[in-house]
Protein backbone atom coordinates (compact mmCIF):
# COMPACT_ATOMS: atom_id res chain seq x y z
CA UNK A 1 0.00 0.00 0.00
CA UNK A 2 2.96 2.03 1.26
CA UNK A 3 4.21 1.38 -2.44
CA UNK A 4 1.33 2.83 -4.47
CA UNK A 5 0.65 5.70 -2.50
CA UNK A 6 4.70 6.60 -3.23
CA UNK A 7 3.76 5.66 -7.23
CA UNK A 8 0.98 7.83 -6.98
CA UNK A 9 2.74 10.65 -5.31
CA UNK A 10 5.70 10.66 -8.14
CA UNK A 11 3.14 10.25 -10.59
CA UNK A 12 1.46 13.34 -9.24
CA UNK A 13 4.29 15.49 -9.41
CA UNK A 14 5.37 14.22 -13.09
CA UNK A 15 2.18 15.53 -14.16
CA UNK A 16 2.09 18.79 -12.11
CA UNK A 17 5.72 19.36 -13.82
CA UNK A 18 3.78 18.40 -16.99
CA UNK A 19 1.51 21.16 -16.59
CA UNK A 20 4.09 23.67 -15.15
CA UNK A 21 5.79 22.75 -19.06
CA UNK A 22 2.44 23.64 -21.12
CA UNK A 23 1.67 26.79 -18.68
CA UNK A 24 5.61 27.66 -20.04
CA UNK A 25 4.80 27.09 -23.13
CA UNK A 26 1.44 28.86 -23.34
CA UNK A 27 2.64 32.04 -21.86
CA UNK A 28 5.84 32.93 -23.92
CA UNK A 29 6.12 36.68 -24.04
CA UNK A 30 6.45 38.22 -26.87
CA UNK A 31 6.77 42.31 -27.69
CA UNK A 32 4.10 44.16 -28.01
CA UNK A 33 3.04 47.54 -29.91
CA UNK A 34 -0.27 49.24 -30.26
CA UNK A 35 -1.98 49.32 -33.75
CA UNK A 36 -5.03 51.75 -35.22
CA UNK A 37 -7.53 51.26 -37.64
CA UNK A 38 -9.18 54.16 -36.75
CA UNK A 39 -10.12 54.86 -34.10
CA UNK A 40 -9.64 51.48 -33.19
CA UNK A 41 -6.47 50.95 -30.92
CA UNK A 42 -5.47 47.39 -30.84
CA UNK A 43 -2.61 46.12 -28.38
CA UNK A 44 -1.21 43.18 -30.55
CA UNK A 45 2.03 40.86 -29.57
CA UNK A 46 4.27 40.72 -31.95
CA UNK A 47 5.37 37.64 -34.09
CA UNK A 48 8.87 38.60 -36.18
CA UNK A 49 10.87 35.62 -36.74
CA UNK A 50 9.72 31.89 -37.64
CA UNK A 51 9.51 30.51 -34.12
CA UNK A 52 7.11 33.02 -32.75
CA UNK A 53 5.19 32.63 -35.93
CA UNK A 54 5.02 29.20 -35.59
CA UNK A 55 3.70 29.35 -31.76
CA UNK A 56 0.99 31.88 -32.03
CA UNK A 57 -1.49 32.18 -30.14
CA UNK A 58 -1.20 28.55 -29.17
CA UNK A 59 -3.04 27.17 -26.22
CA UNK A 60 -4.15 30.42 -25.07
CA UNK A 61 -7.21 30.32 -23.07
CA UNK A 62 -8.25 33.87 -23.34
CA UNK A 63 -7.02 37.22 -24.71
CA UNK A 64 -8.53 40.79 -23.78
CA UNK A 65 -11.46 42.12 -26.18
CA UNK A 66 -8.64 44.89 -28.13
CA UNK A 67 -6.29 42.44 -27.93
CA UNK A 68 -4.24 40.46 -30.63
CA UNK A 69 -1.08 39.21 -32.51
CA UNK A 70 0.23 40.73 -35.25
CA UNK A 71 2.83 38.34 -37.45
CA UNK A 72 5.69 40.07 -39.63
CA UNK A 73 6.65 38.11 -42.38
CA UNK A 74 10.38 38.83 -43.74
CA UNK A 75 8.34 40.02 -47.41
CA UNK A 76 5.25 39.85 -49.24
CA UNK A 77 4.29 36.72 -49.13
CA UNK A 78 1.25 34.04 -50.00
CA UNK A 79 0.35 33.18 -46.11
CA UNK A 80 -1.96 30.98 -44.93
CA UNK A 81 -2.89 30.73 -41.23
CA UNK A 82 -4.23 27.61 -39.11
CA UNK A 83 -5.33 26.93 -36.02
CA UNK A 84 -3.85 23.92 -34.65
CA UNK A 85 -3.54 23.60 -31.13
CA UNK A 86 -5.50 27.38 -30.61
CA UNK A 87 -8.06 27.19 -28.54
CA UNK A 88 -9.83 30.68 -29.12
CA UNK A 89 -11.91 31.32 -32.28
CA UNK A 90 -10.17 33.44 -33.80
CA UNK A 91 -10.73 36.12 -36.92
CA UNK A 92 -7.30 37.02 -39.07
CA UNK A 93 -7.08 40.05 -41.11
CA UNK A 94 -4.42 39.37 -43.77
CA UNK A 95 -2.46 42.78 -44.85
CA UNK A 96 -0.59 44.18 -48.04
CA UNK A 97 2.91 46.34 -47.01
CA UNK A 98 0.66 49.65 -47.58
CA UNK A 99 -1.72 48.52 -44.87
CA UNK A 100 -4.41 47.78 -46.04
CA UNK A 101 -6.55 44.80 -45.33
CA UNK A 102 -6.33 42.43 -48.31
CA UNK A 103 -8.82 39.92 -46.80
CA UNK A 104 -10.69 38.56 -43.55
CA UNK A 105 -11.01 35.16 -42.28
CA UNK A 106 -12.88 33.21 -39.75
CA UNK A 107 -11.24 30.61 -38.28
CA UNK A 108 -12.09 27.50 -35.60
CA UNK A 109 -10.33 26.50 -32.69
CA UNK A 110 -8.06 23.46 -33.20
CA UNK A 111 -8.32 22.61 -36.81
CA UNK A 112 -5.51 22.14 -39.44
CA UNK A 113 -7.92 24.09 -42.02
CA UNK A 114 -5.73 27.04 -44.15
CA UNK A 115 -7.04 30.14 -44.36
CA UNK A 116 -4.94 32.39 -46.93
CA UNK A 117 -4.37 35.48 -47.63
CA UNK A 118 -5.85 36.33 -51.66
CA UNK A 119 -2.54 37.91 -52.55
CA UNK A 120 0.64 38.91 -51.45
CA UNK A 121 0.81 40.32 -47.81
CA UNK A 122 3.46 41.50 -45.52
CA UNK A 123 1.18 40.82 -42.37
CA UNK A 124 -1.56 38.82 -40.59
CA UNK A 125 -3.59 39.88 -37.33
CA UNK A 126 -5.27 37.62 -35.51
CA UNK A 127 -7.89 38.79 -33.20
CA UNK A 128 -11.20 37.34 -31.42
CA UNK A 129 -13.78 35.74 -33.61
CA UNK A 130 -16.32 38.59 -34.95
CA UNK A 131 -13.92 41.76 -33.79
CA UNK A 132 -13.24 43.33 -37.49
CA UNK A 133 -16.68 43.29 -37.99
CA UNK A 134 -17.86 44.14 -34.85
CA UNK A 135 -15.67 47.36 -35.64
CA UNK A 136 -17.02 47.80 -38.99
CA UNK A 137 -13.24 46.98 -40.36
CA UNK A 138 -13.24 45.20 -43.92
CA UNK A 139 -10.95 44.39 -46.56
CA UNK A 140 -9.66 48.20 -48.05
CA UNK A 141 -9.63 49.40 -44.03
CA UNK A 142 -6.07 50.54 -42.92
CA UNK A 143 -4.37 49.28 -40.02
CA UNK A 144 -1.36 52.00 -38.68
CA UNK A 145 1.46 51.19 -36.29
CA UNK A 146 2.51 48.11 -37.75
CA UNK A 147 6.08 46.67 -37.14
CA UNK A 148 8.91 45.61 -39.71
CA UNK A 149 11.08 42.22 -39.82
CA UNK A 150 13.81 42.55 -37.95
Amino acid sequence: MKKSLLHSALLATILAGGSACAVAQQTASFPVTQLNSGIHVIKAEVATNEAQREQGLMFREKMGANEGMVFVFDGPTGACMWMKNTLLPLSVAFIDDDGKIVNIEDMKPQTLDSHCAKKLVRYALEMNLGWFKQKNIKPGSAISGLPRAH
